[in-house]
């Protein structure tokens, strides 16, 4: 089973830029390589919505709002998925969760919280 631990959010500034970075420790690299991986995010009150995800031969999806301003990137080797985050926004504020998925699996990391505000 596959295990997911981010890090890398905090407190930024408008304007500001951050990098969560999210690992799966102890997981297989073949493994690792077999699942789509992206980053979710959830304000209260709110459903969990995409931000981005990249799939295990590269293509990328990005949410509408992030367009330009957000990066995914997955190091297979390292088995990390990142996600490079720019010009934030105060509405970017949320929990972001980084999420592993095939067939038969769907797995959450614990959640790292960023604040963006003045």
């Amino acid at each position: 089973q596959v295990r997911l631990v981010e890090s890398g959010g905090g407190l930024v500034q408008p304007g500001g830029s951050l990098r969560l970075s999210c690992a799966a420790p102890g997981t297989i690299t073949s493994v690792f390589n077999s699942y789509t991986m992206g980053w979710y995010r959830q304000t209260p009150g709110n459903q969990r919505e995409l931000v981005a995800d990249i799939a295990v031969g590269g293509p990328t999806n990005y949410a509408d709002s992030v367009k330009g301003r957000f990066t995914i990137a997955r190091d297979n080797s390292k088995k990390r998925v990142y996600l490079h985050m720019t010009d934030l926004k105060p509405e970017d504020t949320a929990v972001y969760y980084c999420n592993a998925r095939r067939i038969g699996a769907n797995i959450w990391g614990q959640g790292t919280q960023v604040t963006v505000s003045s």
